[in-house]
């Protein structure tokens, strides 16, 4: 017959191992709840950027995947412009510590969210040191609504662009066949290399005349990178010249809605694609999500 001694310790490993247990799947739960972040950005404006982000989180959406798009374009912020929609409270409300950042988020078309920058929002750059504590606190509250958060940032190298392109999970760099628009992409490639060899650069061409210029554009600067920077770059498609797309934004509405058997519709489509791939197969526990802001 067992003695108590030994029931109280078959009890206690009981409870031991159902502790365990419970801890494996509370952590697991809380690591499928952490967003993927994407940051996409540029290295000079008028590139298609903001459009190439909407667009992207709409076929995102149509495959699944819970989309939030945060419009960090400071002082040009017009993700709302471009959806069409008014939103009743922004990023400045948030700043002012008015509302926290569930309450600023708008809903866009296919159920994706988003948070508008609005206007002044250059006014984050002044922030002292508790209210940006709080203003990064309100990001991380975006971590477990969303599978992937889309971070549309201004153009350029500002100590805001590199920010949010520091502490993405990846970063989808966009640019044109312009010469100026690739030596500007390639000086953020290779700041972003000075600091973390080992993020992961996504590059799309948009705006390219053909196939065959665009994939030209990517070997290139696909090869320079890994010769003079030792970083690997990952070619991710690219968006060809099409008239729905200025047609859409006439129409204050996303090409991908618009115009949905379009060639520019179909090239995000592709691209969705791939990042859907990567959303399924990555290892996103091992990923910092928006926690990289912290």
């Amino acid at each position: 017959m067992m003695d108590q001694a030994e029931k109280l310790r078959k009890i206690i490993d009981n409870l031991k191992l159902r502790q365990s247990s419970n801890q494996a799947n509370l952590l697991n739960t809380a690591r499928k709840k952490t967003a993927k972040v994407i940051t996409v950005t540029s290295g000079k404006g008028g590139v298609g950027k903001t459009n190439v982000t909407i667009n992207l989180a709409i076929a995102l959406s149509e495959m699944g995947l819970r989309v939030i798009i945060l419009d960090a374009d400071f002082g040009l912020a017009n993700i709302d412009v471009l959806f069409g929609i008014i939103p009743k409270y922004t990023l400045v409300d948030v700043i002012h510590n008015e509302k926290n950042i569930l309450e600023v988020l708008s809903d866009g078309p296919k159920n994706i969210k988003f948070v508008s920058g609005g206007s002044g929002v250059e006014e984050l750059v002044k922030l002292e040191k508790p209210q940006l504590e709080r203003f990064v606190e309100n990001i991380a509250l975006l971590d477990k609504l969303a599978d992937i958060i889309l971070i549309d940032t201004g153009a350029g190298l500002s100590d805001n662009v590199m920010s949010f392109v520091m502490a993405a999970d990846e970063v989808l760099l966009v640019t044109t066949p312009e010469p100026t628009s690739i030596t500007d992409a390639y000086a953020l490639i290779k700041m972003v290399s000075n600091r973390n060899k080992d993020k992961k650069i996504k590059v799309v061409v948009n705006r390219a005349d053909s196939s065959n210029e665009a994939n030209d554009i990517l070997n290139k600067l696909s090869i320079v990178a890994e010769k003079f920077l030792t970083l690997k770059l990952h070619p991710l498609g690219f968006i060809l010249n099409d008239d729905a797309v200025i047609k859409a934004v006439k129409m204050q509405q996303p090409f991908y809605l618009s115009f949905p058997k379009s060639q520019a519709s179909k090239h995000i489509r592709d691209i969705s694609g791939r990042l859907a791939d990567i959303k399924k197969e990555g290892t996103v526990p091992e990923t910092p999500g928006i926690r990289g802001f912290i």
